[in-house]
């Protein structure tokens, strides 16, 4: 189709719904992600030439596209309720400063590596949502305690959550992991020491930070390697939670060190721990998940064992009447047993039988935990399939190579890597979600970086990574935050402060981008 500027407004009108749908009329995803399908068949029908049959196997696709992305969607929120329901979450939380008395060595060990944690395993607003309370029974403000727990852990959003984000990423490129992990993997590692850095300046200012330095560098280079080696050696849905546990375990051996032992200033006590739960009990529920993971993605008779059944639907050839062709392929190939999703069921049967056993759960415990999952999941669940179909049609109807044209011909190759990132950032701010913004702008990045010639992985890790920090300053997080501190309506100043702050790291990402491209 030709390029032309009504072609390429009515090519972007799905993103466009997106936008003021969420934005201007303060919708939620579902609902914009239902208004943005209905847009992109409409236009791809009426403007695009595509026909029933190629609506229908763009739909087809993406609902594979989908099941791939919900099925560790649903896995990590099980995953996660089964360690919260059974006190873990909040012992863990509250056993990690009673280590040091030292502020900014207390707040990184909270709202930089507990939380990253809690991202890396749950995810969807829920480590705001437990840390937040924790650092305000510490002592914090109210305000500050929101601000750190979301900053905290932007760098382990698209590794964490069992990997969602990663997972639409690849899902809506077609590139697999060995080919988009590596440069993604090395921007979040520096981002991660970013993020640190901006807790332990809300947390204590100037001289908490430069006090802070020794931790930032060596438990953020831990992080950052760590989920880097992990994540390049096809376990990308461990990335997060690996990186994170590996900081805890450095950052524990230095809060017990003399540097952060010291008593630096007043600290008020923190409630008292459930003396009826075990530390070491609490923190099997993580080791049993790397444990499976890690021997069903290593050990090759295992992994070829779980990977036995696998889900596989040849879709044919389609092409509109315009003469925009799709070749015939295999949909997204889903292992059953072997997949993320389903690795995190086993771990999460394993750790309720554990801690059912150990006397932890009340009555009705494991009706109580899918309740709060689905009640959860249902709302990101149909987000997740309306904007995975979106993204498809406009891919097999043309509109996303049409958008890619007019933005490549508007940007230099030179320019265009330092807004990548912003992009991604753009997608996350008014979704709330790096997932959804991977899946609304994922291919679209794609496509503008090869007609600029530039090197699509680079670009791709700036898009994640760039919606991976903008996810934390999103209203739809930053509001959930506040409603467990007591902010509920409120809620400006936080997200004035989170926008200078947040964009940080952005701006950090897109010069990074920017340089490995040139």
């Amino acid at each position: 189709m030709e390029l032309t500027l009504l072609n390429w407004i009515l090519a972007l009108s799905p993103v466009l719904a997106v936008l003021v749908m969420m934005v201007g009329l303060g919708q939620g995803g579902s609902r914009a992600g239902l208004v943005a399908c209905l847009v992109a068949i409409i236009v791809g029908v009426l403007r695009f030439g595509a026909g029933f049959l190629l609506i229908g196997v763009a739909m087809g696709k993406s609902v594979l596209l989908a099941v791939d992305v919900l099925f560790i969607v649903w896995m990590a929120l099980f995953f996660y309720n089964v360690t919260n329901e059974a006190g873990t979450v909040q012992l863990i939380g509250k056993s990690l400063p009673r280590l040091t008395s030292d502020r900014a060595m207390q707040s990184l060990l909270i709202s930089w590596i507990f939380v990253s944690l809690l991202q890396g395993v749950g995810g969807f607003g829920v480590p705001v949502a437990v840390v937040a309370p924790l650092l305000v029974g510490l002592g914090y403000t109210a305000t500050k305690s929101v601000i750190m727990a979301s900053l905290g852990h932007g760098w382990a959003v698209t590794f964490g959550s069992l990997g969602t984000s990663f997972a639409a990423l690849m899902a809506v490129t077609g590139l697999p992991e060995s080919v988009l992990a590596h440069d993604a993997a090395v921007m979040l590692g520096f981002a991660g020491i970013i993020s640190g850095a901006l807790v332990a300046y809300v947390s204590t200012g100037w001289r908490g930070l430069l006090r802070s330095i020794p931790i930032l560098l060596i438990v953020g280079t831990t992080m950052g390697v760590t989920q880097w080696w992990v994540a390049t050696h096809g376990m990308w849905a461990l990335g997060a939670t690996s990186g994170a546990l590996a900081g805890a375990i450095v950052g524990v051996l230095l809060a017990l060190s003399p540097l952060y032992r010291r008593q630096q200033e007043e600290m008020p006590e923190s409630d008292e721990t459930d003396s009826s739960r075990s530390l070491p009990l609490a923190i099997a529920a993580y080791a049993i998940l790397l444990i499976l993971a890690f021997s069903i993605n290593l050990i090759t008779p295992l992994e070829n064992l779980f990977d036995l059944v696998q889900i596989k639907i040849q879709f044919p050839a389609v092409s509109t009447s315009l003469g925009w062709e799709v070749p015939s392929e295999l949909g997204r190939k889903i292992s059953i047993f072997g997949h993320p999703g389903a690795i995190l069921f086993y771990a999460g049967i394993l750790s309720f039988l554990l801690y059912q056993r150990a006397g932890y759960y009340e009555a009705e415990a494991f009706k109580s935990i899918w309740q709060k999952v689905i009640k959860s999941a249902v709302k990101s669940t149909i987000s997740i399939l309306a904007l995975v179909a979106m993204a498809s049609i406009m891919s097999h109807t043309g509109m996303t190579q049409i958008i890619a044209r007019g933005i490549s011909e508007a940007f230099s190759d030179k320019v265009f890597p330092l807004f990548a990132p912003f992009i991604g950032t753009l997608g996350a701010f008014m979704t709330g979600s790096n997932t959804n913004s991977n899946v609304v702008f994922g291919a679209l990045q794609q496509e503008t970086a090869a007609l600029l010639g530039l090197r699509v992985p680079i670009i791709l890790a700036g898009q994640t990574a760039g919606a991976s920090l903008g996810s934390v300053i999103a209203p739809a997080k930053i509001i959930v935050g506040c409603s467990t501190v007591g902010l509920s309506g409120e809620e400006g100043p936080v997200i004035r402060q989170m926008l200078i702050l947040g964009l940080i790291p952005v701006i950090f990402i897109a010069i990074m981008t920017w340089l490995l491209v040139i």
